[in-house]
């Protein structure tokens, strides 16, 4: 099933998402060479593609898990919580309808 993976960041942690952000991106990227990524990306703080210095609010991971309990575990396991940057991780069941 997919599930819905949402970060809340903390304010101010545009440094540590920046330090974080390989291991962050390896991590996605080995969901999606096994298939299991629908979509992820950040929430910039601002209206704009590239924010600056106002940098993010959060992230959003779309991927397919087996179960809630191991879409929990995957995101307990995340650089970006380690690193500071998430304050909060939120998973819920997701249910793709379109495309």
């Amino acid at each position: 099933m997919w599930y819905a993976i949402i970060g809340t960041d903390h304010p101010e942690s545009l440094a540590a998402r920046k330090s974080a952000r390989p291991a962050h991106m390896a991590r996605l990227q080995q969901l999606h060479d096994e298939g299991r990524m629908l979509l992820a990306g950040p929430f910039p703080a601002v209206d704009a593609e590239d924010p600056g210095p106002a940098g993010f609010s959060g992230s959003l991971i779309v991927a397919e898990f087996a179960s809630l309990a191991e879409a929990e575990a995957w995101a307990s396991a995340d650089p970006y919580l380690a690193a500071g940057v998430y304050r909060e991780t939120t998973v819920k069941p997701f249910r793709k309808v379109l495309p």
